[in-house]
C-alpha cells in the first residue's frame, strides 16, 4: 500500500515507501501560528515578564473611556473639596513622572462617594478613588501607593493582556461591538478585564504575577514622585487589619497580605534610592 504526503510517495534512504506523519504536520504548523502570534503580540514586561498584548493602545484608549463614563453615571461624585484636592494631588505628583507613550494620556482623576475601600485605573488615562478608601490609606504615601499600583495596571497593559487572551480563546468576541454599546452581554465581562468589575459588571481580579508587578513597578513610581516607600508596607498593615482574615494563598489570584509586604522589603533598597534621588531634586509633594 502506497503512502502519500500532499499527493506525492515520500522514500526513506532505502528507497522504502514511509508512513505519513500527521500529528507532527499538525505540530509545526501550531508552533509556526503560535509564532506568528508571538511576532505580533509578544512584549516584555518592565520586570522581564513576556505579556501577549494584541490590541492598539487607541483600541484600550476607547475601551477605558467608555467604561469610565458608564461607571461615572453609576456611581455619585464625591463632593467634598478637601478629598478632591488630597486624591488628585497625590494622581498628579504620580502621572507627573511618567515617561514614553504615557504621558501621552490626560490623567483624569475622579473620587466617588463610595465607602468601599477601592481605586482603579483604566487605559487612557482614567483615574478612580472611593472614599472609603482614604479610611485605610489615612496618609499621602499610603495613598500614592495604591494609586502607583493601580496605574502600573495600565502603564504595563495588565487590562491589554486580559482582552486579548480573550479575543484570541473566543474568535467570535466583537471588542468593537461591545464598547459601543454598554447594554451588549460582553459589556460587564469587558469592564472587568479592563480591571474595574468590583465597580460595574463583573468581578475579574488581576493575575498573581500582574498584581505583583503592580505593587513593585508601582512603589518605584510612588518613589520616583517623591512619596516614601516605606508607606506601602504601612498601607498593607492596614488592610490586613481592616479586611479581616483571608483565605490561603493558593486559593487566591491576590498574593497574601504577608506576601506582599516581603516582596515589597526585598524591594525596598533600590526604591529608597529613588526615594532620595526625587528629594535631592526637590520633588517633594505636600498632597496632605
Amino acid at each position: 500500500m502506497d503512502y502519500l504526503r500532499n499527493g506525492l510517495q515520500v522514500l526513506d534512504d532505502h528507497g522504502s515507501v514511509m508512513p505519513r506523519r500527521p500529528v507532527a504536520n499538525r505540530w509545526i504548523l501550531a508552533i509556526a501560528l503560535l509564532t506568528a502570534l508571538c511576532v505580533a503580540g509578544c512584549q516584555t514586561s518592565a520586570l522581564g515578564r513576556r505579556q501577549f498584548k494584541m490590541m492598539s493602545e487607541e483600541e484600550m484608549s476607547q475601551m477605558g473611556a467608555a467604561a469610565f463614563a458608564d461607571i461615572s453615571k453609576q456611581k455619585p461624585l464625591s463632593q467634598e473639596a478637601l478629598t478632591n484636592a488630597k486624591v488628585t494631588c497625590v494622581a498628579n505628583a504620580i502621572t507627573r513622572i511618567l515617561t514614553g507613550i504615557d504621558t501621552q494620556n490626560n490623567w483624569e482623576v475622579r473620587v466617588f462617594a463610595d465607602d468601599t475601600p477601592n481605586a482603579f485605573a483604566l487605559p487612557g488615562g482614567k483615574i478612580g478613588v472611593n472614599t472609603g478608601l482614604l479610611k485605610v490609606a489615612r496618609t499621602q504615601g499610603q495613598l500614592a501607593a495604591v494609586i502607583g499600583h493601580e496605574i502600573t495596571h495600565v502603564t504595563q497593559g495588565h487590562a491589554n493582556e486580559r482582552v486579548s487572551a480573550e479575543v484570541a480563546k473566543n474568535s467570535a468576541l466583537q471588542v468593537a461591538a461591545v464598547v459601543a454599546d454598554a447594554s451588549s452581554p460582553g459589556w460587564g465581562q469587558m469592564v472587568g478585564l479592563l480591571g474595574a468589575g468590583v465597580e460595574v459588571g463583573v468581578m475579574l481580579p488581576f493575575g498573581r504575577k500582574q498584581e505583583t508587578e503592580a505593587d513593585l513597578v508601582g512603589l518605584d513610581l510612588m518613589a520616583q514622585a517623591g512619596f516614601d516607600p516605606r508607606e506601602s508596607i504601612a498601607l498593607w498593615q492596614n488592610m490586613s487589619k481592616a479586611g479581616g482574615g483571608q483565605p490561603p494563598e493558593f486559593l487566591s489570584t491576590h498574593p497574601a497580605y504577608g506576601t506582599r509586604m516581603r516582596e515589597l522589603e526585598q524591594r525596598m533598597p533600590s526604591a529608597m534610592r529613588l526615594y532620595e534621588d526625587a528629594k535631592a531634586k526637590g520633588i517633594a509633594p505636600r498632597c496632605y
